[in-house]
């Protein structure tokens, strides 16, 4: 997981619909993913490409088909880097006061 990756993943509004959809209905193929946009399955394909470059979400061939899945792991991740970030600087601010 790079977090440059991540957040430039996590800047646009429909990859973060596409997460939400995820974690919500589960595993899902990109046919099904692509029938709730109004945008072309190239357009469609390029989000996925870039969450899953992100590590944001698994995916799974079954034969003809993709599916995706929700990595929850690296959503823990960056809640752990946050916190860990939120704390130093909490920390360094209490140490200049």
């Amino acid at each position: 997981m790079g977090l440059p990756n991540v957040f430039k993943a996590l800047s646009d509004p429909i990859r973060r619909d596409i997460l939400i959809m995820l974690k919500k209905r589960g595993e899902l193929s990109a046919g099904e993913i692509a029938a709730e946009f109004d945008i072309s399955n190239a357009t469609i394909s390029y989000h996925l490409s870039l969450l899953k470059k992100a590590d944001l979400i698994f995916e799974n061939r079954q034969q003809k088909y993709i599916y995706y899945k929700l990595n929850v792991s690296v959503f823990e991740d960056i809640v752990l880097w946050c916190m860990q970030s939120v704390s130093y600087t909490h920390l360094r601010a209490t140490r200049l006061a």
